[in-house]
């Protein structure tokens, strides 16, 4: 959880954006680029009017777009890794300050048109960096008045913190957009500016002379336009199943390893991960969890925080990281995305797959919660008979308090809206439906019904 009254990351975007916010009878927007290159494969399912995702994860994926020093490799889980180099190039890490040089290739993706005309959009990828190597995720969009915008850099990631230290870049904007950590957002979406296209670009690094290369298996993003919104529509109640998934509480790791946000209070993000790593047969080795302190229950959750921690952000919380950090355990893929209604969760659930929920309330906005957010993370694992949510909440205190029952019509609301009321009676965001998904890398058949029923093409 983001600590319980202070603004986190996320309530920084909304005091940055509120006075349109206000203003905006319609949600935030997105853009393109012009490019003669266009994008044939078909999209995954969106959700009607609000959510648009495209991912590159198949040979025939990787084998299209515009490679330079880089090549599509075959296989059970197809991806992209270094060729011949392009080029060399230096890079001053700024956290470390340490400056080296590097050989890389890049590829870029053919240019996807957004079947939602979009005011936000959020790339995420999976990925293997050996060490030595890391890579780069970056985006240009296309507004609707056809120019386009720089290339913004979506994240500097590696899996380890040995090389480079994993990173998002502030101060990226062209005057009509904005990066915000991991979410690429229209400045004033009251002007009617969209995103009405992308291409990606990764950039792949190794140090210079060697044979290891990064190996990306999965790149995508998901582009939306949520109405604005300080209630959603209700569901009605589909189904009843809880899922098995480990429960582990971030409130035991008070104090631990301050360096990385804090310690366990802010630890929600990469907690949740944890959970839902485990529940798919993700297991850390003992040499892997040697450096945790051997007296510090679940060491697995430390390990998270340290390899989701985003060195700009100062915090475990940014999406396509945690999402990242899935996909580096066996046959695992993560995606950021949005979803619509508690009926998609239970298209999910019902296939066995749970979900992490992003979400901002108030104390008495949740009952039973005991607590108030700015920003927080939670697990959520299946419906009781009546439609209520069972969610491992990892703001609890100890692992054995962490499942909790929530009441349906406050979870969908405080999850999907777009627009709230914060502590101090001002007008903040919502995340509108954001969550990340973790599933195998080779899913059954009705995982994969569910999955692209959701709009996550796989």
């Amino acid at each position: 959880m983001s600590r319980a009254e202070q603004p986190s990351r996320r309530t920084v975007l909304a005091a940055a954006v509120a006075a349109a916010v206000a203003a905006s009878a319609g949600p935030a927007s997105a853009r393109s680029e012009n490019v003669m290159t266009t994008d044939t494969a078909d999209p995954a399912r969106a959700l009607p009017g609000t959510v648009d995702n495209r991912a590159w994860f198949s040979h025939h994926d990787w084998s299209g777009g515009t490679a330079k020093g880089t090549r599509a490799v075959a296989g059970t889980r197809p991806g992209l890794e270094i060729a011949e180099p392009a080029g060399t190039t230096s890079y001053t890490d700024p956290h470390t300050g340490v400056t080296a040089r590097w050989e890389y290739g890049t590829w870029t993706s053919p240019t996807h048109r957004l079947t939602v005309p979009a005011t936000e959009a959020i790339v995420s990828w999976n990925a293997r960096t050996p060490a030595g190597t890391w890579i780069q995720a970056e985006l240009r969009g296309t507004y609707t008045d056809g120019t386009t915008t720089p290339w913004y850099v979506m994240g500097r990631w590696a899996a380890g913190d040995g090389d480079i230290r994993r990173t998002s870049v502030d101060d990226q904007s062209d005057g009509r957009s904005t990066v915000w950590t991991d979410t690429l957002a229209i400045d004033d979406p009251s002007t009617g500016l969209r995103l009405t296209a992308y291409r990606l670009r990764l950039t792949l690094y190794r140090k210079p002379g060697g044979k290891a290369t990064p190996t990306v298996w999965r790149l995508g993003a998901m582009g939306s336009d949520v109405p604005d919104r300080f209630t959603v529509p209700a569901s009605a109640p589909g189904l009843a199943k809880e899922l098995a998934v480990p429960r582990y509480s971030q409130e035991i790791h008070k104090g631990q390893y301050p360096e990385y946000d804090n310690g366990g209070e802010a630890w929600c993000s990469p907690t949740s991960s944890q959970m839902i790593i485990e529940y798919w047969g993700g297991r850390l080795t003992s040499a892997q969890l040697a450096w945790v302190d051997p007296s510090f229950a679940d060491p697995q959750v430390c390990h998270a925080a340290r390899y989701t921690y985003d060195h700009q952000y100062a915090g475990c919380g940014n999406w396509p990281f945690n999402a990242a950090y899935a996909a580096t355990f066996k046959d695992l893929r993560g995606v950021v995305t949005r979803l619509g209604s508690l009926s998609d969760l239970e298209t999910l659930i019902a296939a066995g797959v749970p979900a992490i929920t992003s979400q901002s309330f108030l104390k008495e906005e949740l009952t039973g919660a005991g607590y108030g957010t700015a920003g927080h993370l939670m697990t959520v694992i299946g419906f009781t008979a009546d439609g209520d949510v069972i969610a491992n909440d990892p703001a609890s205190e100890s692992n054995d308090a962490v499942r909790r029952v929530y009441r349906r019509r406050e979870f969908e609301n405080i999850w999907l809206r777009t627009k709230r009321y914060n502590a101090s009676g001002k007008i903040a965001s919502g995340t509108g439906g954001v969550c990340y998904l973790y599933f195998p890398a080779s899913p059954t058949a009705a995982q994969r019904k569910a999955l692209n029923a959701v709009g996550v093409r796989v």
